[in-house]
């Protein structure tokens, strides 16, 4: 399989020799009903896991859920709620509403708080061989100690660093060696949980526990990273500085897989804006097809700019697809769709063009149709269509 890296910025060739792929992806902070921008992250890497699993690899797939974070505990605060309760809450219904569109739930799905105890190590092995240092209860990790930190970004420091500022970093925290040092493990506030640590009480930083979980469930390298290009910079660029100095393996991973952001009326879709498009408000008025169908009509690492005649175009080949499968052919000549399978199977070995994977399975359904129109027997076609249908994750009964 071919897959465009972010870190070296081409397609790489993936092979797995043990017939196991590694995959990790970063999951959510669950503090507010979730959006088509997070909607489209599950179904990118669920239909990758499908496709990959249809080839009869074993996929290993773990993903995080940073039930301890900032933005969590901030909205607690103003909502008054619990912030376990308000993190279980919402990721209840993130999984709710993804489960309503097929995104089956990844086969480790992990809480950050459930790992504090295996990030202690990391932390103090950092610590050791002089990547990260400890200042007034909290730990910072050193970035000159990495020269090639932020390689995955490949910006300059200045933007490098209005970057992280823009998304949680304090450049002006005196306990600090540099603007860009992050933070590894900190003293909790009065009403924040806290943890027992070799440097005192506290919780740990948002970016140690991504890398602990992927290598605890994976070991030293993962296949295949993925997330939204939100995470390129400063997490993915903190995974690996902190992945690489522990486990010294590298490349920590072998394929930096990111999902393009969406956008509504030319701005990003997000929490912090407030101008966010709901997956159970879409299937109001479209079936799950549609949705899945609409995402998955635009290429992975594209910004996709959401519009809601694309979910009735979507709407109009899900009924397509649902129409040549039940329909009834006659006994003539069988109508062939196995070219179309390879070609399915090509589009998506090449970086995962699902584009073009949807396209296939369309072309197939509407075979089928002129098929039946002349009396050709479409069974075949049909097992053909159920088949890809299902590895794109359309519901096909």
């Amino acid at each position: 399989m071919r897959l465009f890296d972010t870190l070296s910025r081409r397609r790489v060739n993936l092979a797995f020799a043990d017939g196991v792929v590694r995959m990790y992806v970063c999951g959510i902070t669950p503090y507010d009903t979730s959006h088509l921008g997070h909607a489209r992250v599950g179904v990118v890497y669920d239909t990758l896991r499908r496709f990959l699993s249809w080839r009869e690899l074993e996929v290993r797939y773990v993903q995080n859920i940073t039930d301890i974070d900032d933005p969590l505990f901030e909205r607690a605060r103003r909502d008054g709620k619990d912030w376990r309760a308000l993190g279980d809450r919402q990721t209840a219904r993130y999984l709710a509403a993804l489960a309503r569109i097929n995104v089956e739930k990844p086969g480790f799905y992990v809480k950050a708080t459930a790992m504090i105890a295996e990030m202690l190590p990391g932390i103090a092995t950092l610590i050791e061989r002089g990547y990260a240092y400890e200042a007034d209860g909290a730990v910072f990790y050193n970035v000159a100690a990495k020269p090639d930190f932020g390689a995955i970004f490949q910006a300059p420091y200045a933007e490098m660093l209005e970057t992280a500022n823009q998304r949680g970093n304090d450049p002006v925290d005196p306990r600090k060696r540099a603007p860009l040092d992050f933070v590894l493990w900190q003293p909790s506030k009065p009403d924040e949980p806290s943890w027992d640590s070799p440097w005192g009480a506290g919780r740990p930083g948002w970016h140690i526990e991504c890398s602990t979980i992927a290598t605890h469930f994976l070991g030293p390298q993962v296949d295949i990273h993925g997330g939204g290009t939100d995470l390129i910079f400063p997490h993915h660029a903190a995974e690996i500085a902190q992945a690489e100095p522990i486990t010294e393996v590298e490349p920590f991973v072998r394929a930096w897989m990111h999902v393009g952001m969406v956008y509504l009326d030319g701005e990003k879709m997000s929490k912090s804006l407030g101008n966010m498009v709901f997956v159970d408000d879409l299937l109001t008025e479209y079936s799950p097809n549609a949705v899945r169908l609409a995402i998955l009509k635009h290429a992975y690492r594209d910004r996709y700019d959401y519009a809601a005649p694309e979910l009735v175009a979507a709407e109009e080949q899900s009924r397509a697809i649902a129409q040549a499968l039940a329909a009834t052919g006659g006994t003539g000549r069988v109508v062939e769709a196995a070219p179309h399978r390879e070609r399915f199977t090509a589009a998506l070995l090449d970086d995962f063009d699902t584009p073009s994977a949807i396209i296939t399975v369309v072309d197939v359904a509407e075979a089928i149709t002129l098929g039946v129109v002349v009396g050709r027997d479409v069974r075949p076609a049909q097992a053909i269509l159920r088949e890809l249908a299902g590895v794109v994750g359309l519901f096909v009964d």
